[in-house]
């Protein structure tokens, strides 16, 4: 928290001065808000910045929404902090980086849940989003989501020996958090969990042996394929929630027809996101496959982990959760509109 402190009131006072109205027609009122983000612009941030395009073109640059990069404003692990003192309007919050702040949001951390499929994964943020104990989880940190950002699953670059076989895995150190460090803990490794701006140099200095990250996108915006020997491309472990999170209030003194711009723009934010990841996967995979080795495990490796570390690992998270919140419905209702949406 000693971050938070430190920037608390200036990205208050940019805050203050962006999320009130001032000069512009009554009916349009200029409005600025600040988004916080960590890392640069990058696939991940395609989302808000369509959401800023289309809000400045649909109000004549009477609503606007300034990104701040590079952690200006808060570290990834204080966002949700900031979004509760109103230092910046928006963000994205990646729950794993704090699994304690919105224990609910967790679920989407479990390994080899049926959201490989974009629109399908769309459409389980959409429901879990709405289901009472994740609103009243984020109500907690006067936020509410927005949208998801729609993040593809998870692989693994590394140093040293490759995992070939899955029992490869043993002894090995691992950047892997929430239920998929988990699936990874059965295979033996060691999992940690570090922000994304930390897992080069723990990669170069060897304080892990692998790093799991979104495939192709966020391996080559933090640069891991630089300080790599070998990637896997088959493995599909999971995927992770990081969506856009706005500060209630800021969203309550909106002006209803900003509002309503904010919503009409959800599926051109989803799409961006989309293209972005698939766009980036066309540069990405042939200077991987160029100079990494490529690891491709049999069909029975992987039934052999989604067997071992599927299964267990969600029975796991509902046995921890049950008393806190409706896990098991909450892991329902994840199936149940998969197999609606397949």
């Amino acid at each position: 928290m000693k971050r938070l402190s430190a920037f608390t009131l200036s990205a208050a006072m940019i805050a203050g001065a962006g999320g009130a109205a001032f000069a512009g027609d009554a009916e349009d009122p200029r409005v600025q808000w600040n988004f916080s983000v960590w890392g640069k612009q990058r696939a991940l941030t395609a989302g808000i910045e369509k959401l800023a395009e289309i809000v400045s073109e649909k109000t004549d640059g009477q609503f606007t929404i300034k990104i701040h990069y590079g952690g200006a404003l808060s570290k990834p692990k204080e966002n949700l902090d900031g979004i509760k003192l109103g230092a910046f309007q928006s963000t994205l919050v990646c729950h794993y980086y704090h699994p304690g702040k919105n224990p609910p949001f967790m679920v989407f951390q479990l390994p080899f849940l049926p959201l490989g499929d974009p629109q399908t994964l769309i459409a389980v943020s959409e429901a879990l989003y709405q289901h009472p104990d994740l609103v009243s989880s984020m109500d907690r940190w006067n936020a509410m989501v927005y949208a998801s950002t729609v993040i593809p699953s998870y692989e693994f670059m590394g140093t040293g020996s490759p995992p070939l076989k899955l029992e490869d895995w043993d002894g090995m150190r691992v950047r892997a958090g929430g239920g998929l460090g988990k699936a990874m803990e059965i295979l033996g490794a060691t999992r940690t969990t570090m922000p994304g701006p930390e897992v080069y140099t723990a990669l170069q200095r060897g304080t892990v042996d692998a790093i799991s990250f979104p495939y192709t996108y966020a391996f080559a915006a933090f640069k891991i394929d630089d300080v790599s020997d070998w990637y896997t491309s088959n493995l599909a472990i999971g995927t992770i929630d990081c969506p856009i999170v706005f500060n209630k209030d800021a969203w309550a003194d909106l002006p209803e027809h900003y509002k309503q711009i904010v919503r009409d723009a959800k599926p051109a934010v989803l799409e961006a996101e989309i293209k972005a990841y698939q766009d980036h996967d066309e540069i990405n995979i042939p200077q991987f496959e160029e100079k990494l080795q490529k690891i491709v495990y049999s069909d029975e490796d992987i039934q052999q982990l989604r067997e071992a570390a599927g299964r267990p690992v969600w029975d796991e998270w509902v046995a921890e959760n049950k008393d806190k919140f409706d896990a098991q419905g909450i892991l329902d209702l994840v199936f149940e509109t998969a197999n609606k949406t397949n």
